[in-house]
């Protein structure tokens, strides 16, 4: 971002040394062109540091939502007690390899 301060310094200085007149049309353009081209730059700053900061809160509120939503639906990497062959392992044609004996009933 310096970069665009350097070359509107540059410009003014640049202008200053040619002897831009402001007297004349010309001169009255030229300068007031530079005085607009630092009015961008430094609205263009601020415009990066605004984005920055929206960047960084919306990563806190993403963060959050996953909180939110980890304690909503109790969503875990791997969840032991569902069993993944409930489905299918009660069919005669099944082949997912489901012992029924390392299934635990509590019979009563």
């Amino acid at each position: 971002m310096n970069y665009l301060f350097e070359r509107v310094s540059y410009l003014q200085g640049l202008a200053d040394g040619l002897g831009v007149d402001e007297k004349t049309n010309e001169g009255k353009l030229l300068i007031s062109i530079i005085e607009v081209l630092g009015e961008f730059a430094e609205v263009l700053e601020d415009v990066i540091e605004d984005q920055i900061d929206l960047e960084e809160y919306v990563n806190y509120i993403d963060e959050d939502l996953a909180d939110v939503e980890d304690e909503l639906y109790d969503i875990e990497e791997f969840d032991e007690d569902f069993d993944f062959y409930d489905d299918c392992c009660h069919d005669e044609d099944c082949d997912c390899y489901y012992d029924d004996e390392d299934e635990d009933f509590d019979e009563e």
